[in-house]
């Protein structure tokens, strides 16, 4: 059977515990062919990221175009896009309907703290995307104050989906005194806590990217996209529990996409 096909827009990770590479571990464990656009080129380990150089947009254009004019995509997820010209250039598809079922993850800071991209960048894809994204922190950068408590998430998930998206996913755990972590899923015009077990471990690496990938993979496989969002967010909890114990690097380390430690 020819497997349906998912398309990642996003940044290469040289550590490869986010970004393109995990978004192409995430895709190839679902089940789901994987193809990719890089929109920039970075030197990083899970330790820091030490250089980003962005993908000229003529070039992410080219690519773009390369795949979708020769590959049946179901499902489209963008991450780091790095410069507004850059997620201009996939706006203008997006607009165009040529990205379908697009999840916008708004990678804006690194797990290592690096700044990966910028508000404005992300504010050109949000009135295309079907899904949305966004941990506590990107939350707070796209609403313009701090996103600390579950009520704080559920409040900038509204927002954020009055910008266009049709569902929003604020990702961070809830209020910091819980003993499970809570996301804010924001879906027709109400708010729903997902909760789920809380993983004590360092290896977190990639997890936004994981999640976001995960949505689009099951939302190519057929799911609904509140089914595709539930699933996705157990995936990346059996993830880390796999890779609690690894020791890959010095700082935070990959997720077990492949539930190799099952």
């Amino acid at each position: 059977m020819t497997p349906p096909v998912a398309l990642t827009i996003a940044g290469s990770d040289s550590g490869a515990g986010a970004g393109i590479q995990a978004d192409l571990k995430v895709f190839a464990a679902l089940g789901v062919y994987g193809t990719s656009v890089i929109t920039a080129l970075t030197a990083q380990n899970t330790h820091q990221v030490r250089a980003v150089l962005p993908t000229p947009a003529d070039l992410v254009t080219v690519q773009l175009d390369a795949v979708l004019s020769d590959l049946p995509v179901l499902a489209v997820k963008t991450g780091m896009l790095g410069t507004v010209e850059v997620a201009d250039a996939v706006a203008a598809h997006a607009r165009a309907g040529l990205l379908p079922n697009l999840v916008v993850d708004p990678v804006l800071v690194s797990t290592s703290g690096h700044r990966l991209g910028v508000v404005a960048a992300v504010a050109r894809l949000l009135p295309y995307a079907l899904v949305a994204t966004p941990n506590r922190e990107e939350a707070a950068a796209i609403v313009g104050r701090p996103v600390t408590t579950t009520d704080d998430m559920v409040a900038a998930a509204e927002q954020i989906a009055a910008g266009g998206p049709r569902h929003v996913v604020v990702t961070g755990g809830g209020d910091d005194d819980r003993t499970d972590a809570v996301d804010v899923f924001w879906t027709g015009g109400r708010a729903r806590l997902l909760a789920g077990p809380r993983i004590p471990t360092r290896n977190t690496h990639g997890t936004g990217c994981s999640f976001s990938a995960a949505i689009a993979a099951r939302i190519a496989l057929g799911d609904p996209v509140p089914e595709a969002i539930v699933f996705a967010k157990e995936y990346v909890a059996r993830a880390l529990a796999g890779a609690r114990d690894w020791r890959l690097g010095t700082g935070h380390g990959p997720l077990d996409h492949f539930g190799w430690s099952r």
